[in-house]
C-alpha cells in the first residue's frame, strides 16, 4: 500500500506540474497580449525618420481620410519627473494624446473623467494618470483634484488630475515594478504649448475590420510621399501587430519546453509504476502459481497487471488533476486574476500518463505471465 502510494503520489505530481505550467504560460500569453492592445500594439505607428520632415495636422488628416483607417491619433511623448503636491517625485512617461486616443489605446477610467475636444481646444492644463502612479505618490487610488508639477523641454508647469484610469491587465506593471514606467496623459495641444514642438512623434492608427495591415502600410506610404514629395522611406511605419505576433509565439514555445520538461515527471512516474509492478510480481509468486494451476493462462495474468498499473495510473490523474485546480483557484484568489484551465491540456497529459503507466506495466505483467506454476510454489 505504502508504495502504492507513492507511486500515485508521483503520477499525480507529473500531472499536476502539467497542467500548472500550461495554465500560467497561458495566462501569461493572453495577459501579455491585452497589456499589449491596451497600448495600441494591435495597429501601426508613423514616424518621421528626421526632424525636418513633417509629421503634422495635415498628414493626421491624410491619414484618417485613407481608406480603410478606422481611427488615428497624435502622440507625444516626453521622460519627465513628476512632482505631487506633497513633494513627492516619480519619474514618468508624459502621453501628449487626442481625445480620440481611446478608440485606439485602451485608457479605462476608474475616477474622473477622460480628456475630451474641449480640453484639446483650449490646451488645459489637466492630466489624467494611472491607478499605480496614484498609489505610488498619493498612497491611494482616487487622486482626482490633486495638482501634480512636471518638467517638460526645462519648462515646468503644473497640472490638475482630472482622471485616474486602470490600462490593460497592469501585468507589465505588475510584474517589473519599478522597472515599469509611470504614464501621465494630457492633450496633445498642451503638451505643444509646454514643449514648442509642431511635429508630432507618432501617429498611431487602427485598421478597420478585415483590412490587411500590410496593404495599409502601403497606403500610407504612397499618400505621405504624395503630400509631401518625399520618397516612401521618409517614413517609418511599423506594423505593431507583427511584433505582437512575434513575442506571442515566443511565448507559447517557452510554455511548450516548460510543459515538455514537466512531462518528464510523468515518464519518471511511469518508471516507479513498473518498479512497484516488479516488486509485486516478486512477492505474489505463490497467488500467480496457484491462479495459473487452477487454468489462469497468460492473457489473464497480464490482463490482471496491467489493470493494476492502469488504475494506479488514473488514480495519480484523477489526484493531480484535482490538486491542479486547488492551487490555481487559490493562486487566483490571491492574485485577483481568473486562470483558465485548458480541457485539451488535462486530456492530453492524462492521455500521456495513462499510455505511459501501462506501457511501464507491461514488461512487468509479461513476466508474471511466463512464470511456471510448479517452479513458484516450489519457490515458496
Amino acid at each position: 500500500k505504502g508504495r502504492s502510494l507513492l507511486t500515485v503520489l508521483g503520477v499525480a505530481i507529473g500531472v499536476c506540474s502539467v497542467i500548472i505550467i500550461n495554465s500560467i504560460g497561458s495566462y501569461g500569453t493572453y495577459a501579455v497580449n491585452n497589456e499589449l492592445d491596451s497600448l495600441g500594439m494591435g495597429g501601426l505607428t508613423v514616424a518621421a525618420q528626421t526632424s525636418d520632415i513633417p509629421l503634422s495636422e495635415s498628414e493626421l488628416d491624410a491619414i484618417k481620410n485613407i481608406d480603410g483607417v478606422k481611427s488615428a491619433t497624435p502622440v507625444y511623448m516626453e521622460t519627465s519627473k513628476a512632482v505631487s503636491g506633497f513633494g513627492k517625485s516619480e519619474n514618468a512617461i508624459v502621453w501628449g494624446i487626442d481625445s480620440n486616443a481611446k478608440n485606439i489605446v485602451s485608457l479605462q477610467p476608474m475616477y474622473g473623467r477622460e480628456i475630451n475636444k474641449s480640453d484639446i481646444r483650449n490646451n488645459s492644463n489637466i492630466c489624467m494618470v494611472d491607478q499605480a502612479f496614484a498609489r505610488q505618490m498619493y498612497g491611494k487610488d482616487n487622486v482626482v483634484g490633486h495638482n501634480l508639477t512636471v518638467t517638460l523641454q526645462g519648462n515646468t508647469e503644473q497640472l490638475t488630475i482630472v482622471g485616474v484610469i486602470k490600462t490593460g491587465s497592469g501585468l507589465l506593471q505588475a510584474a517589473m515594478g519599478s522597472y515599469m514606467p509611470n504614464f501621465i496623459y494630457i492633450p496633445y495641444t498642451t503638451m505643444q504649448c509646454f514643449t514648442g514642438l509642431s511635429n508630432y512623434n507618432q501617429i498611431i492608427t487602427k485598421a478597420s475590420d478585415g483590412i490587411s495591415l500590410t496593404s495599409l502600410t502601403d497606403k500610407i506610404e504612397r499618400k505621405l510621399s504624395i503630400i509631401n514629395g518625399t520618397d516612401k522611406s521618409s517614413y517609418t511605419i511599423t506594423n505593431l501587430a507583427q511584433q505582437k505576433e512575434s513575442l506571442t509565439k515566443i511565448l507559447s514555445i517557452v510554455t511548450t519546453i516548460l510543459s515538455a520538461v514537466g512531462a518528464v515527471s510523468l515518464i519518471v512516474a511511469g518508471l516507479s509504476i513498473m518498479t512497484v509492478m516488479l516488486v509485486s510480481v516478486g512477492e505474489r509468486k505463490r497467488e500467480i502459481g496457484i491462479k495459473k494451476s487452477i487454468g489462469a493462462g497468460k492473457f489473464v495474468i497480464v490482463r490482471e497487471f496491467l489493470s493494476e498499473a492502469l488504475m494506479l495510473s488514473v488514480i495519480g490523474c484523477i489526484s493531480g488533476i484535482a490538486i491542479a485546480y486547488t492551487l490555481v483557484f487559490v493562486a487566483g484568489k490571491l492574485m485577483n486574476v481568473t486562470i483558465i484551465i485548458d480541457t485539451l491540456t488535462i486530456a492530453v497529459t492524462c492521455l500521456f500518463s495513462i499510455v505511459s503507466g501501462v506501457v511501464f506495466g507491461v514488461y512487468p505483467a509479461l513476466k508474471a505471465a511466463k512464470l511456471r506454476p510448479a517452479e513458484t510454489l516450489r519457490a515458496l
